[in-house]
């Protein structure tokens, strides 16, 4: 067994193979995890989240880089949770470590951590809330969050970040992509990437007229700012930070940084619920009690509704 409470002792002293062996034992779903979170929770609720999505190709992950260079000059510790496909044989995340990443990897105020989304949908892995807050109990000031780049079905990111990015480049459709996909609702900041080219400036003009067709804002409500950029050459960087910052000012003197927290929680306390029932449930695939009612409900002596509250009935009784 691990000794969780030195573990954590030492990833709040910054050590980054402590980070890494806690984030681990997220990512397997270890025994001990309620353990973990039970150590970490008092020194959780500092860290800066923020989330960057769009479509494959965009460069979210030259963004990132540049970002992290951008808040290292200002003295602050980062870490990067970089969200990758899974492999179908390991389950592992198959791009590891961005390679764009790696003049960070001797920087000990920096830690980049690759996860595996392992099937899960959304952009964002499973077990994506539990090592954010391995990170935030770590001492990482600000924790950028770069989803797996799937499209329209990304949206998932808003719920984990304290502020959502959204990128987007010129000659790739993405002001009908963003439409489609839900993310104009979902971003606090846009990020034209790849401005050199040609189209960028239409693709800003066009991306401006989709935000002002959205609902009415009323006075004091955050108006999306979009800023154009050159991740590569870390061209309009600083004025991406600048919109973070103001956003994150925004968030608390409104209120909105603890009412996003508190519903952040609030779904991760009803996934580990759910979770719980499942495991619950799956322990029943062989139990004769379910074969029972499968066997009524098949024979049309039951309906599945009733059949499943007599399920959920005996797995709730039996788990007090």
């Amino acid at each position: 067994m691990i000794d969780v409470r030195t573990l954590v002792e030492q990833a709040r002293e910054g050590r980054p193979r402590a980070v890494a062996r806690l984030i681990s034992l997220v990512e397997n779903a270890s025994p001990q995890l309620r353990e973990v979170m039970a150590e970490l929770a008092p020194y959780t609720g500092q860290a800066y989240t923020v989330g960057l999505t769009g479509s494959p190709g965009v460069g979210k992950s030259t963004s990132t880089s540049a970002l992290v260079t951008a808040y290292r000059k200002l003295g602050k510790r980062v870490a990067v949770l970089a969200v990758d496909p899974s492999s179908p044989f390991s389950g592992g995340a198959l791009l590891g470590d961005r390679v764009r990443m790696q003049d960070h990897a001797t920087d000990p105020e920096v830690f980049i951590r690759s996860m595996a989304t392992r099937g899960h949908l959304g952009g964002l892995s499973w077990a994506a809330p539990q090592a954010l807050r391995v990170l935030d109990a770590a001492g990482c000031e600000v924790i950028l969050v770069e989803t797996v780049g799937v499209g329209q079905s990304e949206v998932e990111i808003a719920a984990q970040a304290d502020t959502t990015v959204v990128l987007l480049a010129p000659g790739m459709g993405d002001g009908i992509q963003a439409a489609k996909a839900g993310i104009l609702e979902i971003g606090d900041v846009f990020v034209v990437n790849k401005a050199d080219r040609d189209g960028a400036d239409a693709t800003a003009r066009e991306l401006n007229h989709m935000l002002g067709l959205g609902e009415a804002r009323q006075p004091g409500d955050w108006r999306q700012p979009i800023v154009k950029t050159v991740a590569a050459r870390s061209e309009g960087v600083d004025e991406v930070v600048d919109a973070l910052e103001k956003h994150r000012a925004w968030l608390a003197e409104t209120g909105e940084l603890a009412v996003r927290r508190r519903r952040r929680a609030a779904d991760e306390i009803e996934a580990i619920a759910l979770a719980t029932l499942r495991s619950r449930i799956g322990d029943l695939h062989g139990d004769s009690h379910l074969q029972a009612l499968a066997e009524r409900v098949a024979a049309g002596q039951l309906d599945p509704y009733g059949a499943a509250d007599e399920l959920v009935a005996g797995v709730t009784n039996n788990g007090s």
